[in-house]
């Protein structure tokens, strides 16, 4: 009993990563059988699967693991309550074991019906007598912990000598020398290749040109056989999504064979609809590695004119900020009730890979989204998207109106949306413009009957919620089309009305699409590319390389050339509106092309429009945060801190920079005016008043100055200051830069939120490395985005800021800031 207390005080370790190996484990010895030490430790059972592949991965010798053997004990099964009673009982052995086929070795008695074959080809997992296995037993008395227990860690064999890998000299040459099964990386990019219509001999021609570009096989995927992928071709040919004519039953046996690509189902009861999500151990990969500290978007109503069920997706957004599909629901209807079941057990199954994973924002494109839900699951802020309604307004305006007309009725629309976005207007505008325009009837006709309903909703979400970017709204969109195109392209349209199909391609010739487009190689089979295939950049990254030379403003509208036919011109009409009307064929469809967007960012730029709702949201949330209540004073602490810390660091740039004389360098000094004898510091615990002048709070918002004129899309304050610095040459002249670079801050892109790494604010009286500063810059001062991030909130614990700022002599004194965790905004809670 004394034991079984010792390995059940054991802590459970969870280690934040994708694989789990014995090396990031802790071992604790405890006594065996035959007078032996076993290692044990606890991990949750539910990450079993990452240990047997953490450890299939071993560099110094790699191997994969089989069950040997499996005891499981009914969970309708009444037992008795024993410390000991086990669940379910597994043996994991190296599948260069237990048995040893080679000249000489030793073949277990129950296995003496073996015949060894005369050749030994096509057989990669030769048994070699390798004794290393462990054993993982779930307990009863703690079901949701995995107990393992390590009998034999050395990859040898009975003798004690090495059976293979590096150090076995005689598995040179064979499989043996690497592990006895490809990887599941080159397994997925043969699945991936054949679901899309590569042949067998292509993908091998090309994967044997890559192995003798190299000199010869030098791992495990190098010896790829032409047998195992014509065996998964031939698998793959044979399969059938209809497994039952009763399309229920179908889907519940699918659910059964797939239980590891399954996160969340219930089936259709008395209260509960139909509701299936969906997620592939890749797609949760890219939701940890992407999704930790960015951004979650959704897409909830693909295929509700087509599809029986429609799709919802869940996105994140890769280095190159396109979406990735990371989870997929199925049900009969948007049900916003029905979100909270599956959203808890989408974050559980995140959490248990990673218990430090944690969201910044979480986008809708529904206004009847369960707002409290995301909030309550994920703790995070939720922005609303606007391109699904901008696509469709857009659509039909082009559909029903002419040209004149298109361009007064989108001007109009996107006038009241950018005015509603701004808190300066209500449903009256809406109500004003189906009056100005009721001779139009056949667009007003569908206004009325699809959207009038739907405009209280939506009027409450752009006013309450945060405006996501362009750049997330080009992203989701071109998402969008891509799954049309890749998923509704079937001959038969009857297949649509079945759910077992629906999930059949979405888990085989769907996801291989999108795991193609992050695949680095896919270049090497670019010429048997299809139209499902085609990927490429989203209209904001096209809207990138676009020189600012090749776009020309004048009459109310813009010109820009085509960057593969210099011949042809693309004009824009209402430059600087979310509703600009374009005569390309992409925006003729209703989507947002890179030309109205490079338009928009140049005349941000040049001041001739308004800066974007985002940027203006964003200045209203460092507005709340100055004008904090009293109880919430730690924040306006941080705050009046923030702005002595980069007047320091900027005034540390001009120092190293200059080659002027010190009285010129004193005169481009940038000062905060902080007086410090009307400056009180104020404790969060004593609830005192902290008095600022008007014209600091000005100077660190620049709500109204020339900085946002130029650029209005940059971060308010000392970010434009940051700007005027760095753009000024020696004769202290602005200069405009041109191409790729200067754009990104120009254009309406999401806070920095969605970036892994905090920005570093160093202490006042350290001297500030330029590199440092040029990344603050890049994070913390030249934000451009649409609600106050984790990082940049200021809402910080009390246990992570020092309540005096400035000693009584009016010093500056340095105060260490840890990256803050959590937004705690009144607008967006």
């Amino acid at each position: 009993m004394a034991r079984w207390d010792a390995i059940l005080s054991l802590p459970v370790q969870n280690p934040p990563t994708l694989e789990i190996s014995s090396f990031d484990l802790v071992w604790s010895k405890v006594e065996g059988w035959h007078d032996k030490l076993d290692k044990v430790a606890l991990i949750p059972f539910a990450r079993v699967d990452d240990f047997v592949r953490g450890e299939s991965n071993n560099k110094e010798c790699p191997t994969r693991f089989h069950v040997e053997a499996r005891r499981r004990r009914s969970p309708s099964t009444p037992f008795k309550q024993k410390v000991d009673g086990i669940l379910e009982y597994i043996l994991y052995w190296c599948s260069f074991g237990p048995d040893d086929h080679r000249k000489g070795g030793i073949v277990r008695p129950s296995r003496t019906t073996y015949v060894p074959k005369k050749k030994n080809a096509g057989r990669p997992n030769t048994k070699r007598g390798c004794t290393c296995h462990f054993i993982v037993k779930r307990l009863i008395a703690e079901p949701s912990v995995a107990l393992i227990i390590y009998n034999d860690d050395k990859h040898v064999d009975k003798k004690g000598l090495p059976c293979h890998g590096p150090q076995d000299k005689k598995a040179a040459g064979t499989r043996a020398m690497f592990a006895p099964y490809i990887s599941e990386d080159l397994r997925l990019r043969v699945l991936s290749l054949l679901y899309v219509g590569v042949s067998v001999e292509t993908i091998m021609q090309r994967h044997n040109e890559s192995v003798e570009k190299q000199g010869g096989p030098s791992n495990r995927d190098d010896l790829l056989t032409h047998r195992y992928v014509r065996r998964q071709e031939r698998a793959i040919r044979r399969s059938t999504y209809e497994l039952d004519d009763d399309d229920a039953v179908s889907i519940s046996m699918w659910v059964e064979s797939h239980q590891n690509q399954v996160f969340f189902y219930e089936d259709f009861s008395d209260s509960d609809p139909f509701t299936l999500g969906i997620q592939t151990e890749w797609q949760l990969q890219q939701l940890i590695k992407f999704g930790n500290r960015g951004l979650l978007a959704s897409d909830s109503r693909f295929g509700t004119n087509k599809l029986q069920y429609p799709i919802h997706s869940l996105l994140v957004f890769n280095s190159d900020k396109k979406a990735i599909p990371v989870a997929w629901i199925i049900a009969p209807r948007f049900s916003s009730l029905d979100a909270h079941r599956w959203m808890r057990a989408l974050y559980n199954r995140v959490h248990t890979k990673d218990p430090t994973w944690k969201l910044a924002g979480f986008i809708v494109d529904d206004p009847l989204y369960d707002i409290l839900a995301i909030r309550d699951v994920f703790q995070c802020t939720v922005m609303i998207s606007f391109w699904r309604v901008r696509h469709l307004w857009h659509k039909n305006i082009v559909k029903c109106l002419k040209s004149d007309m298109q361009i007064k009725i989108s001007r109009r629309l996107g006038w009241i949306v950018d005015n509603i976005c701004r808190l300066q207007g209500n449903i009256s505008l809406f109500e004003e413009f189906m009056e100005e325009f009721i001779d139009e009837s056949k667009f007003m006709d569908y206004f009325k009957a699809t959207w009038h309903p739907r405009i209280g909703a939506w009027l409450n979400a752009l006013q309450t919620l945060p405006l996501a970017s362009q750049e997330s709204c080009a992203a989701i969109e071109f998402y969008h089309n891509q799954l049309k195109i890749r998923l509704l392209n079937e001959k038969e349209i009857d297949v649509y009305q079945r759910a077992d199909w629906l999930v059949d391609k979405l888990g085989t010739k769907v996801h291989s699409y999108f795991w193609l487009d992050e695949y680095s190689g896919k270049d090497d089979f670019a010429r048997y590319w299809k139209n499902e295939w085609m990927s490429g950049l989203t209209s904001w990254r096209k809207a990138l390389n676009i020189p600012d030379s090749d776009v020309s403003i004048e009459d109310g509208c813009a010109k820009v050339t085509d960057q593969d036919d210099r011949e042809k011109v693309f004009v824009v009409w209402n430059t600087g509106s979310i509703l600009s009307i374009c005569d390309c064929s992409w925006a003729q469809d209703g989507n947002l092309c890179e030309h109205i967007l490079k338009v928009l960012s140049i005349c941000r730029k040049r001041g001739s429009v308004l800066p974007s709702v985002t940027l203006f949201q964003y200045h209203q949330a460092l507005n709340k945060m100055l004008h904090c209540p009293p109880f919430d004073s730690l924040i306006r602490d941080h705050a009046a801190s923030l702005a002595i810390s980069v007047q320091k660091q900027l005034n540390t740039l001009l120092d190293k920079e200059s080659v002027q004389t010190v009285t010129d360098s004193m005169e481009k000094r940038i000062d905060i005016d902080i007086p410090l004898e009307s400056f009180r510091v104020v404790s969060g615990n004593r609830g005192q008043d902290m008095v600022i002048k008007k014209h600091v709070i000005n100077d660190v918002l620049s709500l109204d100055g020339d900085e946002d004129r130029h650029d209005s899309n940059e971060a308010p304050g000392c970010t434009s200051a940051m700007r005027d610095i760095t753009d000024q040459d020696e004769d202290g002249e602005r200069f405009e830069s041109a191409g790729v670079n200067s754009l990104t801050s120009d254009m309406d892109v999401d806070p920095p939120s969605t970036c892994v790494n905090p920005p570093v604010l160093h202490p006042i009286d350290d001297t500030v490395p330029s590199d440092t500063l040029q990344e603050n810059k890049e994070w913390g001062l030249a934000t451009t985005g649409n609600e106050i991030s984790p990082s940049e909130s200021g809402a910080f614990s009390n246990d992570k800021i020092e309540d005096n700022i400035l000693d009584k002599g009016g010093k500056d004194c340095a105060m260490d800031l840890d990256p803050p965790r959590s937004p705690n905004l009144g607008y967006t809670r």
